[in-house]
């Protein structure tokens, strides 16, 4: 078999520093768009307090002084930290489900995967930089992104302490904070890099003791996924809603991560294939990550049904918050029925029949608008938390979001550049090759 190596060509990367460059105009002009107009409501709102003021007198005054302690106001800056956290923790599930399709293929002994396993493995390369940012964000803008990280919460003699969030400290604090989001990323990291070193030492020696070594660290890698996976979705996303829980969220962000991942795989994968790479890669194999696309979309959505469900149903004030204030508001109602569409009815309607999980045209669409589809899932979880009735959506977070995405694949292709496209050891590669689905 000929070793194939693809090649970052630099008419690629031409074609990505332009769509950067769109995406830091679009950023640049939803900046001064969102500052506009901040500045304007900040100048209404100042008249109605002179109003108010002339006609009550002291009183709107003291108004007006306690509104300051409070330290709720809004200033267009937390927007732009809201689509940071917002990027920043989609692409790190990206990077990081791409190891685990890699762990679960080793574990599960799968042949058909074999000739493409090398692509989502390229995904974890982004890990150290999403680390990196993810301290970063919190650093500069967690008092933004997370109010229980404001100290007066948990201090008794504050008329702004808050019983429930201080109940939380001993989990929710920042040194314990910090200290999770870097174990989680140092190991994380460690174990792709195991996984990757050993993965080429197969191509170099191909012995078939590498494969089953890569089985047991897959498994030690699938083990701490298990965990970190839910809790680092309670510390990132979940405690933006300090006051709101749910049991059912490490699942829903873990079945968010995954379908995003299975369709960025699927979309490389129909690309690379079309430029004359991956010429081992069938239409059986294309058909199966056709089928997981859409199954996971339908897994995906019963978790959100359920967790919608039971929250409906039962009716308690402190749950129902959370999809009141995504339902009712003008800025999120639409992006939460839009939701449901990209995420489930266009994937499950179009991927139904058979055929359409064999033609690359539809693999092509459908993992696009499930791509997009899952941005707007975590734009749904997070900006409400942090604007509340400010959020909104315009050219600042497409640029951000454009900017993001050309760095994830900068990244990410450099890193599939440099090593063999087809892990051509790979015990399971002749299964992979005569992968026939009928």
């Amino acid at each position: 078999m000929a070793e194939e190596q693809f090649q970052f060509t630099a008419k690629a990367k031409k074609r990505l520093s332009i769509l950067a460059f769109v995406g830091v105009v679009l950023l640049i002009l939803g900046i001064f768009s969102a500052s506009s107009n901040s500045h304007a409501d900040e100048a209404s709102h100042g008249e109605q307090t002179e109003q108010v003021a002339e006609s009550h007198g002291e009183e709107a005054h003291a108004t007006e002084e306690h509104a300051g302690e409070e330290g709720h106001g809004y200033h267009w800056s937390k927007r732009i930290f809201a689509n940071l956290w917002i990027n920043n923790m989609y692409f790190v599930g990206l990077a990081l489900l791409g190891v685990f399709f890699v762990a679960i293929q080793y574990v599960s002994q799968a042949g058909w995967s074999a000739a493409l396993i090398r692509i989502p493995m390229s995904f974890g390369n982004w890990l150290p930089i999403g680390g990196i940012l993810t301290l970063a964000i919190f650093l500069l803008g967690g008092h933004d992104i997370f109010h229980w990280t404001h100290e007066y919460l948990y201090d008794v003699n504050d008329p702004r302490y808050d019983a429930i969030i201080a109940g939380k400290e001993g989990y929710l604090n920042t040194p314990f904070f910090l200290a999770r989001m870097v174990v989680y990323f140092v190991v994380w990291y460690l174990m792709f890099r195991w996984i990757q070193k050993k993965s080429l030492e197969e191509d170099l020696n191909g012995s078939s003791d590498y494969y089953f070594k890569l089985r047991g660290i897959s498994a030690g890698f699938i083990v701490f996924f298990a965990v970190t996976s839910s809790t680092s979705a309670w510390d990132w996303i979940l405690s933006i809603d300090t006051h709101w829980f749910s049991t059912m969220f490490g699942w829903y962000v873990f079945a968010s991560w995954w379908v995003t991942a299975l369709a960025a795989i699927t979309l490389i994968t129909v690309i690379l294939k079309e430029q004359g790479y991956l010429k081992i890669v069938n239409t059986g194999v294309l058909h199966d990550l056709g089928k997981f696309v859409f199954a996971f979309s339908i897994f995906w959505t019963y978790i959100w049904f359920s967790q919608f469900m039971l929250i409906y149903y039962s009716n308690i004030p402190e749950e129902t918050v959370y999809f009141i204030e995504r339902l009712s508001s003008d800025h999120y109602s639409i992006v939460f029925f839009v939701n449901l569409i990209l995420n489930f009815f266009f994937p499950f309607l179009v991927f139904m029949p058979r055929d359409s999980k064999r033609h690359t045209v539809f693999l092509k669409i459908v993992t696009i608008i499930v791509l997009i589809g899952h941005w707007f899932d975590f734009y749904l979880m997070i900006t409400p938390g942090v604007l509340k009735e400010n959020g909104g959506f315009g050219l600042l977070e497409i640029g951000m979001a454009i900017i993001f995405g050309v760095a994830f694949l900068f990244v990410a292709l450099t890193g599939l550049s440099k090593k063999p496209l087809i892990a051509k050891n790979h015990p399971m590669l002749k299964e992979a090759e005569h992968h026939h689905v009928f």
